[in-house]
């Protein structure tokens, strides 16, 4: 399979400017699952920009229902 980084970029809201992953999905899931995290695409703006990307952090998202 083919990775689609420039479609990927055109998705990613990922504010972490020096990421070598941006863009790479597999790679970027395969870091953030080996450290209990989610990548930031799966939280909403104001949640990724404070860069707590753990598993507690989204729950408690999910519980306040701004996910």
């Amino acid at each position: 399979m083919e990775c689609q980084k420039e479609k990927n970029l055109a998705r990613c809201n990922c504010t972490y400017e020096p990421c070598s992953k941006k863009g790479i999905c597999c790679e970027c899931l395969k870091y953030h699952l080996s450290r209990r995290e989610l990548p930031g695409c799966c939280f909403p703006p104001e949640a990724e920009r404070t860069w707590d990307r753990s598993f507690e952090h989204f729950a408690r998202l999910v519980r306040e229902g701004k996910v």
